[in-house]
């Protein structure tokens, strides 16, 4: 049976001696697959006592997480995921305050403290705003994870300097930790911790070990008993089991489902009509098929006979699909999303009539200009989708873009895309070998450094320089450069020849997008993509070639000219 992250819980809250309790907890441990994408998380909301509505404001940030973080996207990960909900949980409880009698009082508004525990994989996450605090208790002791964030005047006078709803755009801690099993955190409020010790904790945990909701009781009462003047609200959560490093649903599928038999034109299987083979590798087998359900050409994809032993290789197999199935862009090759039940393993995927990019460069050996740049364009908007969900491509070429009949670029084939929440599901969270083609791969991945969106960029610059002029930037010179000294010895090589109709700022904004140091390419895509259309400013003064280049006989002409008259000079001395 496979292992499933598995915690224990103990958790308590009391007004204590204030009139009406301003703190709010709660946890969600979800069931199946949404255990694997998103994990089990704890939230800790501390509402102001100058505020008579911050009780309000800790109730919706608790709620609003637990309900919100689970509806975002499974290859988000987990910061994008929390970020992206506290974002628009701060902007609730601000506007909020603005409309309200308090919006001239920050003190009185939407306001509270905020600490949330994620824990995902074998990863804890962590993100914290205010003065509640997190823990984490182990054979190491008890250990604050938090800082909190209160600006003191004096020894007896301070105030928050960060909170939630306090001001437009709120800055949350974030930090992330290895979980072992047996790790204990804590998330607790200043009524809590301000009135007991590290030893009463350990203590307290050791006399409760099965009952940790007792335990988290009896730890309240006593910060009470110390005279805690507060609201007082304690959360004990034990790790118990860790997931195992698979993506679960996948692995599923592997164990569970047969392989399919060798495939043929027009024969039945599982409801499609094969129609032809398209392409066989030591990868995969693809087929044009015919939906009978739905009448629509689809394409089927066989895993590899050579690989059905690999279930490394099969979970990639079915990833693709999964992958595919949460991109909405039309210019990404979508899955299939007929939820029928399948008989055997394979994926598939939208059918694309057209050509490949590879061939269509082939049958286009000097394009103009401006369809390079439409179809540049519509690729860059295909991997923005790709970066906007957390993911990576990672084998941008040629072969992998699809034209289609109406002259729409489609991206294709998601064997070494990398996705940040299935990489913190299974453990994977940076790719330590190159999965991509070397002549389109940037140099720091010949380093062993991990992929980017500026190593992703590089690789729609090579295309890009391609398709213009039929040559690699740096020749096939890039692959071998695998040290830092060997890389500075590359030298671009200019799209311009001497019969070229390119402008030369297309070549400056090639150039700078191909860098060999990544930290001197653009920051975005979409800057590079400006420069395609217009020059930009700082390459207008090295838009006029220089005379050596215009004109070489005058050149040449004017130095032969100025060493006669040097020649000339030297004898009538």
């Amino acid at each position: 049976m496979t292992s499933q992250l598995s915690v224990s819980i103990g958790q308590c809250s009391d007004k204590g001696r204030k009139a009406i309790n301003q703190d709010c907890y709660g946890v969600s441990t979800p069931r199946g697959s949404q255990l694997n994408h998103k994990g089990f998380a704890a939230v800790m909301a501390d509402g102001i006592s100058s505020s008579e509505v911050s009780q309000v404001a800790s109730e919706t940030a608790v709620k609003s997480f637990l309900d919100d973080y689970y509806c975002t996207s499974e290859v988000w990960s987990v910061q994008h995921s929390a970020e992206k909900v506290l974002d628009a949980t701060n902007a609730w409880l601000y506007s909020q305050s603005q409309q309200s009698p308090y919006h001239y009082d920050k003190d009185k508004g939407y306001v509270c403290t905020f600490s949330a525990l994620v824990i995902k994989g074998n990863t804890a996450h962590i993100f914290h705003v205010g003065d509640t605090r997190v823990y984490r208790l182990n054979q190491n002791g008890l250990e604050q994870l938090t800082k909190d964030h209160r600006l003191w005047v004096n020894e007896n006078k301070s105030y928050l300097s960060r909170a939630l709803g306090i001001d437009e755009y709120c800055e949350f801690d974030y930090q992330s930790l290895r979980v072992e099993p047996g790790d204990i955190f804590l998330l607790a409020t200043d009524g809590v911790y301000e009135f007991i010790d590290a030893a009463l904790v350990n203590s307290t945990i050791e006399q409760y070990p099965n009952e940790l909701e007792a335990a988290a009781n009896k730890i309240v009462e006593l910060a009470y008993e110390a005279g805690s003047d507060d609201n007082l609200s304690l959360q004990i959560i034990r790790v118990d089991q860790l997931a195992k490093a698979s993506a679960q649903h996948l692995k599923q599928q592997v164990d569970r489902l047969p392989f399919p038999p060798m495939l043929e034109a027009r024969m039945q299987f599982d409801g499609y009509t094969i129609v032809r083979q398209l392409h066989a590798s030591s990868r995969s087998h693809v087929y044009l098929a015919l939906d009978e359900q739905s009448g629509q050409q689809v394409i089927l994809k066989a895993p590899s006979i050579d690989l059905r032993d690999d279930p490394e290789y099969l979970e990639r197999f079915l990833t693709e699909e999964w992958i595919a199935r949460r991109i909405n862009s039309a210019y990404v090759l979508k899955a299939n999303l007929d939820p029928r039940e399948r008989n055997y393993l394979y994926t598939v995927f939208e059918y694309v009539e057209g050509q490949t990019l590879a061939q269509w460069i082939t049958d286009n050996p000097k394009p103009e200009l401006s369809r390079v740049r439409e179809i540049v364009e519509q690729i860059a908007k295909g991997l923005r989708t790709f970066h906007r969900m957390d993911m990576l491509h990672q084998d941008l070429k040629p072969d992998n873009i699809m034209i289609d009949n109406t002259g729409t670029i489609k991206i294709i084939d998601f064997g070494s895309v990398w996705a940040a929440g299935l990489a913190e599901q299974t453990h994977d969270l940076t790719q330590q070998h190159l999965l991509g083609t070397a002549l389109y791969s940037a140099p720091e991945l010949f380093l062993g450094e991990c992929g980017s969106t500026r190593a992703e960029l590089f690789s729609l610059a090579v295309i890009t320089y391609f398709m213009l002029c039929g040559r690699y930037p740096y020749g096939t010179k890039v692959a071998g450069a695998k040290s830092q000294a060997a890389q500075r010895r590359l030298v671009y090589q200019s799209v311009l020849d001497t019969d070229s109709e390119i402008p030369v700022w297309i070549d400056d904004a090639l150039e700078k997008a191909l860098q060999v140091n990544r930290l001197k390419r653009y920051e975005q895509i979409t800057e590079f993509l400006c420069d395609l259309r217009q020059p930009n400013n700082a390459f207008l003064n090295k838009t006029r070639a220089p005379l050596v280049e215009r004109n070489p006989v005058a050149v040449w002409q004017g130095i032969s000219a100025i060493l006669a008259a040097l020649v000339v000079y030297l004898l009538s001395r």
